[in-house]
This record gives C-alpha cells, structure tokens and sequence, in this order.
C-alpha cells in the first residue's frame, strides 16, 4: 500500500480564498486540476515530506502555518493499487506572491475547477477547518501581513469566512483576547484623505486557542 502527502494551500488573493492547484500532466486524471504533494519517502515524516515537496514542486517556502488535516484512506480514492493519502492545511500571508510553476495557479476556493481524485473534498476540509479555527484560536495571523489595517483585517476575515465581518465587532473581539497589538504606526493615507488607519499585529505566530467554545457566525439574514 503506497502513501502519499497533499497539501490544501490557502491564501486570500484579491480578496477571496484561494487554494494552489496544478494541472496533472500523467493518467489517470490527466488534464484535471489537483493538490500539490507526492509520495511519502521512507526517510521522511509526513510533514517534513509535504514541506519538501512544496519547496521543490510550487516554490512554496514562505507558510506561515502548516497542520496536518486528514487521513484520506477510501480503498477507492484512486484507480488502480490502494494509496492513503495524508493531507495537510497550509496558509501562506496575503501579502506574499510565490513564484508557481506554468502548470500551476491560484483557484477560487467556492469555485473550483475540476479536480483529480478526492482532492475537492480535501480543500473543502480544509476550508472547513481554517473557517473553524478562526473563531477559536488566533489562527488569522497566518493569513495576514504583519501590519494591518483593521479594514484589511476585516477583509481577510471576510474572504475566509464568506460572509462580510463587521470590522467594529471584529476589533473588539480580538483586543479582548489580546490578539491585536498596536505598532504605533500608521497606513499611508489614501486618495481621499483623512485620518490615517492605524496599523496592528498578532503578538504572537504559533498557534494558540484562545476561545475554546467561540464561534463566528454570519448575520441574520434580513428579512
């Protein structure tokens, strides 16, 4: 039985969620879009393999957070011998751009393409969880740049949730969970002028629950 790594990369991009996908050059599947990953090597943990494998395939060296997500081991995940699959969420800040290969580009997470495999339902996990953790950890700031507006903030929070966040509410449930820190700086004012935005950060990069049983939830619809 062989066993592969795939990774689900998440990024907000023009301010929706997105996920990295290559097009598969080889049967079976040839022509569908799919997750980056490979064989497990007998050397590796699935994590420094997914890790290598990123850095190698789409020049994705710049994760701010990396998770393991699943097994995926359905005896007919794919055709032919039997091959587990071990999946992983990455996140990459909004504000870097990765070099990617030709064969490989960033694809609207609500939106995807026709994919190899069982790799829809892998970024659709992986949607679910970042979606999840933003509510009860502190897990925004592996999507964000290390200053930020809170309307930017709101923007990303709103590309990764699908739904608009209120940008007060939203401040106001982070500072008290101590996860917005004031730099003292400001962003460069617009073309409309006015009072500069005041810019933030995360106080801290690892990953921390910091609201066990919080939850964000869309608005009531109107009726």
């Amino acid at each position: 039985m062989a066993h592969e790594v795939l990774a689900a990369v998440l990024q907000v991009r023009y301010a929706t969620l997105q996920v990295l996908l290559w097009r598969r050059a080889l049967d079976p599947h040839v022509g569908r879009w799919s997750l980056p990953g490979g064989r497990l090597r007998p050397d590796e943990d699935v994590e420094t393999s997914i890790r290598r494998q990123l850095a190698e395939k789409v020049d994705v060296r710049q994760l701010s957070h990396v998770e393991q997500l699943a097994v995926f081991s359905a005896p007919d995940r794919v055709p032919g011998p039997r091959v587990v699959a071990t999946a992983f969420l990455g996140l990459v800040p909004s504000d870097v751009d990765p070099e990617v290969p030709e064969d490989t580009r960033w694809h609207p997470v609500d939106d995807l393409p026709r994919t190899a495999f069982d790799h829809r339902d892998i970024v659709l996990r992986a949607r679910d969880r970042l979606r999840s953790k933003l509510s009860y950890t502190n897990v925004g700031f592996a999507l964000a740049p290390r200053e930020f507006t809170i309307s930017a903030l709101r923007e990303l929070y709103s590309a990764a949730l699908g739904y608009k966040v209120d940008a007060t509410n939203l401040q106001r449930v982070l500072s008290r969970r101590g996860l917005l820190s004031p730099t003292g700086h400001t962003a460069p004012p617009g073309r409309s002028g006015g009072r500069p935005a005041a810019l933030f950060s995360f106080p801290g990069k690892g990953i921390q629950v910091t609201d066990p049983f919080a939850v964000f939830r869309p608005p009531p619809k109107r009726r």
